[in-house]
């Protein structure tokens, strides 16, 4: 059934190859939204929940050049940025190629 959806919808989520990691908070609606167009294209992703965590905040904005917001976004070890980018790599068809890439 799952498989007749995507197909109707377009999507394809056996092409997606890419570890995705998100930095998040539990009731961020940036966080929400981000995460729901990478299920949208059946991404499996590691969540990081940093809700009260200052180590963790700090790993975060260390690995994402000094950026504290949430979400924190990146796709095999490369920083995407936040929802926006996200979403803008979405618009501009920059998005699902990323998506195919296997880690390396």
């Amino acid at each position: 059934m799952f498989n007749a959806i995507n197909r109707l919808l377009n999507r394809h989520p056996e092409q997606v190859k890419a570890t995705v990691e998100i930095y998040t908070w539990q009731t961020c609606p940036y966080c929400i939204r981000a995460k729901l167009l990478l299920r949208w294209k059946g991404v499996q992703f590691t969540e990081y929940k940093i809700d009260g965590d200052g180590a963790a905040r700090a790993r975060m904005a260390e690995r994402a050049n000094g950026q504290r917001t949430v979400p924190q976004i990146f796709i095999n070890n490369q920083h995407i940025g936040g929802c926006n980018d996200l979403y803008a790599l979405d618009r501009q068809g920059k998005l699902d190629p990323l998506l195919a890439e296997a880690a390396g």
